[in-house]
């Protein structure tokens, strides 16, 4: 197709940082999206619903006053978390979900969840107050293997999870595996999964060609190309099970291409191209909008967008970075042709 439109869509999962980083970011998901899901690993993390509103408070004031963009924030949840906190969390206009990261698993994750033993209560009162739980679903066992994390942590933690709480909503987040896209497929309507532009479009390989290429590097990491088929197909079945979530976690140059270097991928600036190229390769055009604009919404109960957007064949390339030297963001298919663009107002 030389041109479609979709109604615009939202962003179930993603990173804006704070402060500086915050100023430099918030522009390319307000400008493409309506509303976002908003993780609370700042450092310190959002734990409480006054943090939250807080945050919500501090996004907003960057806005352009002829913004619609809505930030829908989360709650970190950690050992301190309290059923009491959950339903001041419920009440807020602000907080749309709880985030759970098994401790040490990503970025800013050393106060997340070392057992899930010990949070009944807290489950109970997100089933009971109908706040969804976002899962970073990764096993930290220092002995599995960091391919099979996934796999792990939905065998023996959110599977058993899922069925303990049988009302609760629970979202499995950046899902990387086929063994991940069946269970959310066959799981009940309150179990999805948010799917990111990197996993639909790369295998692992593409940390390693040519050189170790510390800008696909994410977590959880990229896997098999049998795993990256699996979720292709899911994200373009038509499944209300599965939406958009592009998990956009922007890094400065230097603490990418460093010896440690940070996981995350930058795609806030063309994650809506990346998306249009993965299901323009699986021939599946016609079902992005269900992905990116509906499934989402209707998950978090909230209404359709109805403004539209278009897309048009562009075939050239995306932006290669965000700003220069040391603190430059690379983007995600950094000079790589897309197909598509998002044809802007005007």
């Amino acid at each position: 197709m030389e041109r479609f439109e979709i109604a615009r869509p939202d962003d179930w999962h993603v990173h804006l940082r704070d402060g500086a980083m915050l100023d430099r970011v918030l522009p390319y998901t307000a400008r493409r999206f309506r509303r976002a899901i908003v993780m609370p690993n700042l450092d310190p993390p959002v734990l409480t619903t006054r943090d939250a509103e807080a945050y919500a408070a501090r996004i907003r004031a960057r806005l352009p006053a002829d913004s619609d963009f809505e930030p829908l924030m989360t709650l970190y949840l950690s050992q301190s978390t309290t059923p009491a906190e959950i339903e001041r969390a419920s009440r807020s206009r602000d907080v749309a979900a709880v985030k759970l990261y098994p401790k040490g698993a990503t970025t800013n994750s050393a106060q997340g969840i070392a057992a899930l033993d010990a949070l009944g209560p807290v489950l109970d009162a997100l089933e009971r107050y109908d706040l969804p739980l976002l899962v970073h679903g990764e096993s930290t066992a220092p002995d599995c293997d960091v391919f099979d994390r996934e796999r792990e942590f939905l065998e023996r933690s959110l599977i058993p999870l899922v069925e303990r709480h049988a009302g609760l909503r629970v979202v499995f987040e950046h899902i990387t595996t086929a063994a991940a896209a069946g269970y959310v497929e066959g799981a009940p309507a309150r179990v999805a999964a948010t799917i990111t532009p990197q996993h639909l479009l790369l295998n692992r390989n593409a940390l390693f060609q040519g050189g170790l290429r510390p800008h696909q590097y994410c977590l959880p990491v990229l896997k098999r190309e049998e795993d990256r088929k699996a979720l292709v197909r899911a994200a373009t079945s038509g499944s209300p099970h599965f939406f958009l979530g592009t998990d956009s976690a922007p890094h400065g140059r230097a603490s990418k291409e460093s010896a440690c270097g940070c996981a995350g991928v930058f795609s806030a600036p063309i994650a809506l191209e990346a998306y249009a190229e993965a299901f323009a390769r699986a021939g599946s055009l016609d079902r992005l909008e269900g992905f990116a604009s509906h499934f989402g919404a209707d998950f978090y109960r909230r209404p359709r967008n109805k403004e539209r957007i278009q897309l048009e064949r562009a075939d050239r390339p995306g932006p290669e970075a965000v700003g220069e030297g040391p603190d430059g963001l690379v983007v995600f298919l950094a000079g790589e042709p897309l197909r598509y663009r998002v044809v802007e107002p005007g």
